[in-house]
């Protein structure tokens, strides 16, 4: 079967990582960004030049129609997906919950829940037997936040990673036995540049005396663990939630 694989927010950090990763693992990569066409196209440029085959394709995962031609385009281009990583997503400023506005929520459930469930929608209208498919894998990128509540400062965050939580032990049973297995990572304090995004660029080296592990991971820590439950090495699991976060 040939492996076609879409990274949503594939231009940058875990996305970015996991497109790398998985080229060298044997996939052909579609690597989705919304606005930063030269970051995706160095990731491919990186594919190729190393042998693979990857194209970048255009979408806001929140905006469905996007997402429906950028599907339409990876069906023409690449074939039938067999994987996706449901990476793409958004911080805001750190903030009280008494502080944020309804503008910000919106925003965050959007990209983060809404545009994570189009993704997998189309998804299974390709891998499942039911419709034709050969099966295939799904891997959403939750945060160590849904379990830790990220208080004082993305409470809205981990609240749309915990939506992804429960969207994901509710697929996996759904098209268990339509040959899918989904399940998610959940990273911790990660070295990527979301942090500065969220006002916060040096919000790893200021929390990492809470990890265990005493630092931040990286995204290609965070990329094995992705790839790994794409492969045929974790054939036998779905409904899991595999936790990179160095303890905490």
């Amino acid at each position: 079967m040939n492996k076609v694989l879409l990274v949503t927010g594939g231009s940058r950090g875990i996305g970015a990582a996991t497109a790398l990763l998985a080229a060298r693992n044997g996939w052909s990569v579609a690597v989705n960004y919304t606005a930063n066409s030269l970051a995706a196209d160095e990731v491919v440029r990186q594919i190729r030049a190393s042998g693979g085959q990857a194209m970048s394709v255009q979408a806001d995962v929140a905006d469905e129609a996007q997402v429906l031609r950028m599907f339409e385009h990876i069906d023409a281009k690449l074939g039938r997906l067999s994987g996706l990583v449901n990476n793409a997503g958004v911080v805001d400023v750190a903030a009280r919950v008494d502080e944020m506005s309804v503008a910000r929520w919106k925003r965050m459930f959007d990209i983060n829940v809404i545009g994570s469930l189009i993704c997998a929608r189309e998804a299974v209208r390709r891998m499942s037997t039911r419709h034709g498919g050969e099966g295939g894998s799904i891997v959403n990128v939750s945060s160590a936040a849904a379990r830790l509540g990220a208080p004082g400062q993305y409470v809205d965050y981990a609240a749309a990673k915990g939506a992804i939580d429960a969207f994901t032990i509710g697929l996996a049973k759904e098209v268990a036995a339509e040959g899918i297995r989904v399940n998610a990572v959940r990273p911790g304090l990660i070295e990527t540049d979301i942090h500065a995004s969220g006002g916060l660029p040096n919000r790893v080296k200021d929390l990492q005396h809470l990890v265990p592990a005493q630092r931040g991971g990286t995204a290609e820590e965070v990329a094995e663990g992705i790839v790994w439950l794409l492969s045929d090495g974790a054939s036998y699991t779905t409904l899991s939630f595999l936790d990179i976060s160095g303890g905490r």
